[in-house]
């Protein structure tokens, strides 16, 4: 009996089991707050410091950080890419 999953890749797992966007969304928010946290690290500015310059609370750097918060906003990343010598793109993409 053959196996009808081999040759099949993980997106076809997840979008097979309805997840796909979710986990592409994710994966996408993971990206973004580690690059970020590394130009932090590269320009030697700590949340504290980013706060200031934002005029923001260091929890709102917090939750720009964690890929796991769904409420940040494009404009938020903006600013925050800024004073870590950044510019967001975004880029639509076929499938």
């Amino acid at each position: 009996m053959a196996n009808a999953h081999i040759g099949s890749g993980i997106d076809d797992l997840l979008e097979e089991e309805g997840v796909r966007d979710e986990f592409q969304a994710r994966a996408v928010k993971e990206v973004i707050a580690w690059q970020l946290a590394q130009a932090m690290k590269d320009r030697n500015i700590s949340k504290r410091q980013l706060a200031s310059l934002m005029k923001t609370s260091r929890t709102q750097i917090d939750r720009v950080l964690d890929p796991e918060n769904g409420n940040v906003t494009i404009e938020t990343l903006q600013r925050a890419a800024a004073f870590v010598g950044r510019t967001v793109e975004i880029e639509l993409v076929a499938r």
